[in-house]
């Protein structure tokens, strides 16, 4: 067993370093060649989501790059010695790719999506492989916790499933607030949030004075003209974000000019990429219409950056980044030091600013305590990530404790994780989060189901 999964584990290395620009437009031209587009129409499609991608990647990094020393400088100033080192999702990503439960997640996680597809228990058709390691990062959690490698298996099978029914219930309204026709967005750093956003958005609908104040990047540009336009709302948080971290005017202005392009180009990428998505999305559907009976609608799941495209995104994650640092200041017992995750704000916030409906405040009220069960759950990881880092050599865990501030604080996972450990308060939880997110899901039915049938009469 050991020598099948080491040889399976060298096939999926080797495929990973391919990276998702090339595995996503090579598994979605496969994917077309299978549902009969023609090889040239699939070709092209294909590799026009992969120049889309390529280009999200690279504004995605020049946010990252400014964002990241900005933040760090913040930390500095602010005194911030805490004993768990942040060191973001790329570094957990790695880690998780290179333990045993990974390979064997792969292939479970797409026999699992064809299952639930052929049974109608889901609309996903999830081509992001990349994205499979958060699911493997849960199995990883719990194998090191239990000592069992098949529990690790089965939690990865669990997640993998909420997360498919998670993104189907969210697809309608990304559909229309996002302007992401036919996509859904099955990555647990950003869905976990979902339900959690349109709880908090229904409580604040019910609290008089503060369901009056709504900020959307819209409506700022509305009253405020060009500057209100996401172009400058990037560059005048881009020049607050350099003033907080105390940089001289040529850096300040530097940082407000890149996060202006950010807000710029972005969206542009995204079109890009949905250019090439649309003729295979189209071409699915129609197959399924014509060889299977009461298909509906499908959706292609894709990786969350295709959502920080849109301004209310972008501006929350800005506005959450000091706000972060601030947090893991003041939280007593909080032991982990935010640091490279600081950058990666807008795909933690994603979901709540589209349970939102693009209100910047609302989701950063609701991100907050997010943000602080983050803190705590990411500290209280801390130990079993370290571990899975000296495992891999990892050579940050050999001079420090390490975690990582989002995906090491993700609630869902941390939930799962402690249900498999026999955690009394854990197990209590299973049937009260249950009902809690079924009648979430019962309010807003009405309006999902108003979304759905106005996205398929638009196809």
């Amino acid at each position: 067993m050991s020598n099948l999964i080491a040889q399976l584990n060298g096939i999926v290395q080797y495929v990973l370093g391919m990276g998702a620009t090339v595995m996503l437009p090579l598994f979605l031209f496969i994917l077309a060649i299978c549902f009969r587009v023609k090889p040239a129409k699939a070709l092209r499609s294909a590799v026009t989501v992969g120049v889309g991608f390529v280009g999200i990647n690279a504004v995605m990094t020049i946010l990252s790059d400014n964002v990241g020393p900005a933040a760090k400088v913040m930390v500095k100033h602010i005194g911030l010695n805490l004993p768990h080192a942040d060191l973001g999702w790329p570094a957990l990503s790695a880690i998780t790719w290179g333990l045993p439960i990974a390979p064997l997640v792969i292939i479970m996680t797409i026999v699992i999506n064809i299952a639930m597809l052929a049974l109608k228990w889901t609309k996903t058709v999830d081509v992001d492989l990349w994205n499979y390691w958060h699911f493997a990062l849960l199995g990883t959690l719990v194998y090191y916790v239990t000592g069992s490698y098949w529990l690790g298996i089965l939690a990865a099978a669990i997640i993998t499933v909420i997360v498919f029914k998670l993104a189907d219930w969210a697809a309608p309204m990304g559909e229309k607030y996002f302007g992401l026709e036919g996509i859904s967005l099955p990555t647990v750093s950003s869905i976990t949030f979902w339900p959690i956003g349109l709880l908090g958005n229904y409580i604040i609908d019910h609290i008089p004075g503060l369901n009056k104040i709504k900020i959307r990047p819209e409506t700022i540009q509305k009253k405020f003209g060009i500057m209100g336009e996401p172009l400058m709302i990037g560059t005048i948080l881009g020049i607050i974000l350099g003033l907080l971290a105390g940089y001289d005017l040529r850096q300040v202005l530097q940082t407000g000019i890149n996060l202006g392009a950010v807000m710029f180009i972005l969206p542009r990428m995204v079109r890009i990429l949905m250019e090439g998505l649309m003729p295979i999305s189209e071409a699915v559907k129609d197959w399924l219409n014509q060889h299977v009976k009461n298909s509906g609608e499908l959706y292609i799941g894709l990786d969350i950056a295709v959502a920080i495209g849109n301004p209310a995104v972008i501006s929350t994650g800005l506005i959450l980044t000091p706000l972060a640092v601030v947090l893991a200041f003041f939280l007593p017992g909080n032991g982990t030091m935010p640091l490279a995750d600081l950058a990666n704000l807008a795909v933690f916030a994603s979901m709540i600013v589209l349970a939102t409906h693009g209100d910047v405040f609302r989701s950063i009220l609701i991100s907050i305590p997010c943000l602080i069960g983050d803190l705590y759950i990411s500290s209280a990881l801390a130990a079993t990530i370290t571990k899975m880092a000296k495992a891999v050599n990892y050579s940050g865990a050999n001079k420090a404790s390490v975690t990582s501030f989002l995906d090491g604080g993700n609630p869902l996972r941390f939930w799962i994780v402690k249900i498999f450990e026999l955690n009394p308060i854990a197990l209590v939880l299973i049937p009260i989060v249950g009902l809690l997110i079924w009648w979430t899901y019962r309010i807003y039915k009405k309006e999902m189901a108003g979304l759905s049938g106005a996205n398929e009469s638009n196809n």
